[in-house]
Parts: structure tokens; sequence; C-alpha cells
């Protein structure tokens, strides 16, 4: 029971890590990007959530708000900083981007609040349903849930659409893309839309999770996003995935062998343990040959 218990916080954890990989990975293969800002555009879903439910919206459109204006978010990001930037090294896009990070959390915490705020979630999510003997909470089902949606239909877009193919195949050969007609700005537009769509769905299972929004809510997750990324090959769909499931793993799975003095060595531990694999693995556990694969 204790087994199926741990598997499930892994999914529901990893799940998150994974949606949010996936989103630095899907930009960083058109455009070379590490968008550090990408945990705003979680706190920006966050404090939409807030909103949306202070004017009494029903839950399913405060979730499509918050999902929609991340993405919408994600899109304006790359017109206003990135899109004048796009010729600039990938140093000066770095520091870029953590200057559009400073400047979201700077106006989160003076224009909005620097304190957190309370998240009402409805009572169904504090729930549990039992399965064969043993309980599972509605909160990290919910988030296995999502994370499958999401993984799934994303997969179909990037299989299925034009332009989801357009996107993988400017992935790997950006310049003839844009010699085959297809409007290169319009390829990126869409690689920071999904990517802000998956950042807004992780924002509201980390919120699901946790109950509250505040200003530096998604520098922590974006930060272990990262790392999953490189985990599982930075520009890799699936390593995304893979090192979001990976990291869960490590973290939850870790927990019962820490004592009352290690447990705050956690994430050092765990950080450890990602040195020593990249140590056996440097390019990830799946890394991508050119680009984006799926």
């Amino acid at each position: 029971m204790e087994f199926v218990q741990y598997l499930v916080n892994i999914l529901s954890l990893g799940g998150i890590y994974a949606l949010l990989a996936l989103g630095l990975a899907i930009v960083f293969s058109i455009v070379g990007l590490i968008n550090f800002a990408h945990g705003e555009l979680m706190t920006i879903a966050g404090y939409l959530i807030v909103l949306s439910l202070s004017f009494g919206l029903p839950l399913p459109v405060v979730l499509l708000v918050a999902c929609l204006g991340a993405a919408l978010s994600a899109v304006l990001m790359d017109r206003i900083a990135f899109r004048p930037m796009r010729s600039a090294s990938v140093t000066t896009l770095m520091i870029t981007s953590f200057g559009v990070s400073t400047i979201c959390k700077v106006f989160f915490q003076n224009g909005v609040s620097a304190r957190g705020r309370a998240v009402a979630l409805p009572e169904w999510m504090s729930g549990t349903l039992t399965f064969g003997g043993f309980q599972i909470g509605m909160v990290p089902l919910t988030s296995i849930a999502l994370t499958a949606l999401a993984l799934i239909g994303l997969d179909i877009f990037l299989r299925k659409t034009t332009l989801g193919v357009a996107m993988r195949a400017a992935s790997e050969d950006f310049i003839m893309v844009s010699l085959l007609g297809l409007r290169a700005n319009t390829v990126i537009a869409t690689s920071f839309a999904i990517s802000g769509l998956l950042a807004g769905i992780a924002a509201i299972l980390w919120i699901s999770q946790r109950g509250s929004v505040d200003p530096l809510m998604g520098f922590t997750p974006v930060l272990k996003a990262f790392i999953a990324a490189i985990i599982g090959g930075l520009g890799s769909l699936r390593g995304a995935v893979l090192g979001g499931f990976v990291l869960g793993a490590l973290e939850v799975g870790s927990e019962p062998f820490l004592t009352t003095g290690t447990a705050p060595y956690r994430d050092a531990l765990v950080l450890l343990a990602v040195v020593l694999l990249l140590l056996v693995k440097p390019d990830g556990l799946l890394p991508a040959v050119r680009g984006l694969r799926s």
C-alpha cells in the first residue's frame, strides 16, 4: 500500500516537473533560449485564478482563464522582449530572460502583493477515492489525469497538425522552414504559447497542492524543471518528460531514507544524485540529435 502511495506521489510531482520541462524544451529547441522567466508564467496563472475566483466564475472558466492568460503572457514576452533580440547570442538571450523574470517579480511584489494569497479550492478536491483497500487523494489523482491529458494533447498537436509539424521541422532546420514559406514568427509565437499553456496547467496543479499564490511561486518548480530537462536531454521532448518523472522519483523516493537530521538536505542529496547521473550520461537520458524530438 505504501508503494502505491509513493507511486502516486511520484506521478503527481513528476508530472508538474515534466510539464514545465516540456515548456522549456520546446522554446529551447526552436529559439535556443532557456527562458528563466517561465516561472513567472506560473505566477501570472496563479494570480488569474485568484482574480477569477473573486468574481465568482465557475471553476472550469477559472482554469481556462489561467491557462489562456499564461499562454498570452508568454507570447507577449516573446513579442516585447525576445523578438527584438532574435539575432543575439545565447548569453544575451539568457540575460534578457533573467531581466524579464526580475521585472515580473518586482511588479508582483509591489504592484500586487508581497505576501502570499490563499486560494479557496473546491471541496471535492479535499476528498479521497478508495481503490482496493487504499485511498488516493483527489489532488494527486487530478494532477496525474491533467498531466496525462496535456502530454497526449501536445503529442497529437505536434504529430497531426500542420503547425505542429512545422514546429518539429523548425527545431531541426529553422532556415529551411522559413524558405518553404512558413512564417518564422508564427512558429516561434506558437512555441511560446504552448510553453505558456503548459506553465498554466502546471500552476493549477502546483496551487492545488500548496493552496496559495505568491510572487516567487514559480521559482522553485521551474528551477527543478530546468534540471529535469537537462536530465532528459535539453531540447528533447520525450527526454523532458522522462527527466521530470525521474526527478520526481528521486525526491519522493528519497523520503523514506531521510532522517530528521538529513531531511533538510534532501534537495542537495537529489542534486548530488543528478550530478552522478550526468557523469554517466552527460547528454541526458534521451538526448535530442537535432532539436526537438518527440
